[in-house]
């Protein structure tokens, strides 16, 4: 049985003009379980209103996403998601953010306390479990947002360029971090991206959108770990060279945005 089923999606929305924008177009897909799914495009086609349906932040116009047996109609514990933005609470201590969504389930004080500990310890901040955000550097902000994450026991993790702002380095760091805590929990993975490199470091499959429609669905059969020699098989030369021919290059033009709503949405 498939983890995650998208069945006929499409999603508009009233652009501030006054015409109509088709964000998602009748996106049909099945994702098994512990998958690691990369969504590339260019800003403003529909990825990361794609991740938004998903995660019940963004109702669809037509269709109808399922995690499991159960129909996605609003966010649920059984996805979590870490965003571009930095969304650890300042005003909270390391520890206190990780235990935020346990507590949000109703988990008491002592079993949630155990639960952040074991993930605090797993992203290598236990020495940091009572600093303040601002004491962090931004990959160490990064570990606490995923700690969080895995402290909820999600079945789907869901990222929104979540590395995007950070440095090549920093980048390279979380990408190993984040395949190792993957390959140990068999978690379904949607990770949204424009970065080709990326999506070819951490997919099993990449999904290619193009103003709203889902125009490639390929298999990564590169060996792991994916260092630069790997990156430099002609296999992986050849993965990039369909994936920009797919992001729109007419011409020797990229193809633009759907438009400022789209972009700011998707």
């Amino acid at each position: 049985m498939p983890n995650v089923t998208f069945e006929s999606i499409s999603c508009d929305f009233r652009h501030r003009s006054g015409h109509l924008v088709h964000a998602l177009r009748d996106v049909s897909l099945e994702v098994p379980e512990g998958q690691m799914v990369c969504v590339v495009g260019r800003s403003g086609h529909g990825k990361t209103t794609l991740l938004r349906v998903l995660a019940g932040l963004q109702s669809p116009s037509a269709g109808q996403v399922m995690v499991g047996d159960r129909r996605v109609s609003k966010p649920g514990s059984d996805r979590a998601m870490v965003f571009q933005q930095d969304t650890v609470f300042p005003w909270m201590h390391v520890q206190d953010n990780v235990e935020f969504g346990l507590a949000a389930n109703g988990v008491g004080r002592a079993e949630r306390r155990k639960i952040a500990d074991r993930w605090i310890k797993a992203v290598g901040l236990e020495e940091f479990a009572d600093s303040w955000p601002r004491e962090l550097s931004g990959g160490m902000r990064k570990r606490v947002a995923l700690a969080a994450v895995l402290a909820v026991d999600a079945d789907v993790w869901l990222m929104d360029e979540p590395f995007g702002s950070l440095d090549y380095f920093t980048r390279r760091t979380l990408h190993d971090f984040l395949l190792e805590l993957w390959s140990t929990t068999n978690k379904t993975v949607f990770f949204v991206t424009h970065d080709i490199e990326e999506a070819l470091i951490l997919a099993d499959r990449v999904l290619l959108v193009h103003e709203g429609r889902i125009v490639d669905d390929l298999h990564v059969p590169l060996t792991r770990p994916r260092d630069e020699d790997v990156r430099a098989t002609p296999e992986a030369v050849e993965l990039t060279k369909r994936i920009l021919r797919h992001l729109g290059v007419e011409g020797g033009r990229p193809a633009g945005p759907i438009n400022d709503r789209a972009e700011a949405v998707s």
